[in-house]
């Protein structure tokens, strides 16, 4: 796990892919510019967020598909596609195409759970079953049955000049070894009994006391506990994949006016960080904002980066193209080597 002296092993950022719906397109193809950069850039992992109807990214498979005729290298996950709106045998299929495309580079991060504003949506989406659909996480094994090649139909032979199997084609192998799983303190148990890699992010729920200090919430100290509960788990944690995932935005080229546009954002978000929040209890991190050095002494201090090797520094939503490109440099370029990282 990353120590001074130790190094991180592999650097990504996450992004929404916001886009302008009077041009999507254009917003798309920003979105992979940036993978390409990323690339040229020495980044192990570019994660892709998944947001329905909104004006970000739809369809991370699609965009993954796209990124990977574009590069040659780099890995390219989801974080995270919410199979709430997934049938796991079609997606199945698209994720071992693109997968094979990629030369083995798709790294599926999932979730479960009621679908957002499902009220709002369901009859559109589930016009006939919307009451009886299982959002459990049978989902996810579902979706690892299919990528493993277990039967999904009780026919295979040849009608005519058909041929017909009874597992779901195209094969990946591999694939189903680096789906990831993001959540709270009872999926990263199920997650690491399930032998699935684990997606943190920059929110948690305070399960327990024990990650109180003064009767305040410390993120680090949840985030942390969390990941040991999956390590815990695993039936092989030496193994076991763990990647965080923090809003790190690195001032080091930053103009003066991004500079202050930066901090002020993250101080627009800092009280929100002091008590948890809404009926579950959510507990967010305070953004990180900086010079690389000082990022790198405050993430050596985190307890929860102390436990994972793998990072995914989560874009804000809502900054300038170029502000994308000057912080994802600096990550790459002063960041990344403060961590003791080297680009690939």
């Amino acid at each position: 796990m990353p120590r001074e002296g130790r190094p991180l092993r592999s650097l990504g950022f996450l992004t929404i892919g916001s886009f302008d719906p009077a041009d999507p397109g254009r917003g798309h193809l920003d979105t992979l510019e940036m993978i390409q950069r990323a690339e040229d850039l020495g980044f192990d992992t570019v994660w892709l967020r998944n947001r329905h109807l909104q004006y970000g990214i739809t369809s991370p498979v699609a965009v993954m598909a796209a990124a990977a005729m574009r590069t040659s290298r780099i890995a390219l996950g989801t974080a995270v596609i919410p199979l709430g709106w997934e049938n796991p045998l079609r997606l199945a299929e698209d994720l071992a195409t693109v997968d094979l495309l990629s030369g083995g580079r798709i790294n599926p991060g999932v979730s479960v759970g009621t679908p957002m504003r499902y009220d709002d949506v369901k009859a559109s989406l589930y016009p006939q079953t919307h009451d009886v659909e299982d959002f459990s996480k049978e989902r996810v094994l579902r979706l690892v049955r299919c990528l493993r090649g277990e039967p999904v139909s009780d026919f295979e032979g040849t009608v005519g000049i058909e041929t017909f199997t009874r597992s779901v084609q195209p094969q990946s192998p591999g694939l189903a070894d680096r789906v990831w799983y993001g959540g709270m303190l009872d999926s990263a148990i199920w997650a690491g009994r399930h032998g699935l890699n684990y997606l943190t992010s920059s929110v948690v729920t305070a399960d327990t006391d024990t990650g109180t200090a003064a009767g305040a919430p410390d993120f680090a100290t949840i985030q942390a506990e969390h990941i040991d509960a999956y390590l815990a788990h695993h039936p092989n944690p030496q193994q076991a994949r763990v990647s965080q995932g923090l809003v790190v935005i690195p001032t080091d080229t930053a103009t003066a006016d991004q500079v202050e546009r930066y901090r002020t954002y993250a101080a627009s978000r800092y009280e929100r960080t002091l008590t948890p929040q809404g009926p579950r209890g959510l507990v967010f991190s305070p953004d990180l904002v900086g010079p690389s050095d000082e990022l790198a002494e405050r993430l050596y201090a985190h307890a929860g980066f102390r436990r994972a090797d793998e990072v995914a520094f989560a874009l804000p939503f809502s900054f300038a193209p170029a502000d994308y490109i000057q912080i994802v440099t600096d990550m790459a370029q002063r960041l990344g080597p403060a961590l003791g990282w080297s680009p690939a």
